[in-house]
């Protein structure tokens, strides 16, 4: 792992074609290790969700290159590798992933959830919420679950009112204003660096394990809306 965060934070400071085609060996080693990692993370999580046995892990990694068509700046490279392991289609799955994020100066993080869900499941997934809350408080207050992800739903674009449909008076309005239904666990260089760090990631993924189930339950039933 090391090579791989040396690298990112050389690209940070020299984030041009020129250097980068330099480095090419240098990005492709990382590149192959990285991917090594996301394979030996897919057989650990395997062991309690079957159906990440069947993902490739090639579908999972996101190109380096950044899309530059509606953005000021320029840098043409992502300086940091991720890998979104869901099934089916992996970083293009509609269905809740365990996305794997390194990013060097204590900036990675293991996020488990649905990110920017289309409107129909967005829609399915706040009443499945509002109408199993029970079900959903147990799974979010469970105190390891807790402890490693509390208060980290990623609260970007959230609305300011509950949505329509749901009454004022709901127990929990902010989660219904969400629109991704994604957790995250901060990572540091330290534990990337540590020779435990898979064992830890999947620890990570099964405490989110049945937060993972909760949401697909409701995206399967969907599923006629989905592009499988």
């Amino acid at each position: 792992m090391e090579n791989i965060l040396s690298f990112l934070r050389k690209l940070k400071t020299n984030n041009n074609r020129a250097w980068f085609e330099e480095h090419k060996e240098e990005y492709n080693e990382a590149k192959n290790d990285f991917e090594k990692i996301g394979n030996a993370l897919i057989l650990k999580i395997s062991t309690f969700d079957d159906d990440i046995g069947k993902v490739n892990i090639k579908d999972c990694i996101f190109r380096i290159y950044r899309d530059l068509r509606f953005t000021p700046d320029k840098t043409p490279y992502k300086t940091h590798f991720g890998a979104s392991i869901a099934y089916p289609n992996g970083r293009k799955s509609p269905r809740a992933r365990y996305y794997l994020h390194i990013d060097p100066n204590d900036n990675s993080f293991f996020s488990v959830g649905v990110w920017s869900p289309k409107s129909p499941i967005l829609n399915a997934l706040r009443r499945s919420i509002f109408e199993n809350y029970n079900e959903f408080k147990e799974i979010i207050d469970e105190p390891d679950f807790d402890a490693v992800f509390g208060n980290s739903f990623y609260e970007k674009g959230k609305l300011k009112r509950i949505p329509i449909g749901f009454p004022a008076n709901f127990e929990n309005p902010d989660i219904l204003k969400l629109k991704h239904y994604l957790v995250t666990a901060k990572l540091t260089d330290k534990e990337i660096l540590s020779s435990n760090f898979l064992d830890f990631v999947t620890q990570l993924a099964k405490i989110a394990y049945p937060f993972v189930q909760f949401l697909n339950y409701t995206i399967d039933e969907e599923k006629q809306l989905l592009a499988y």
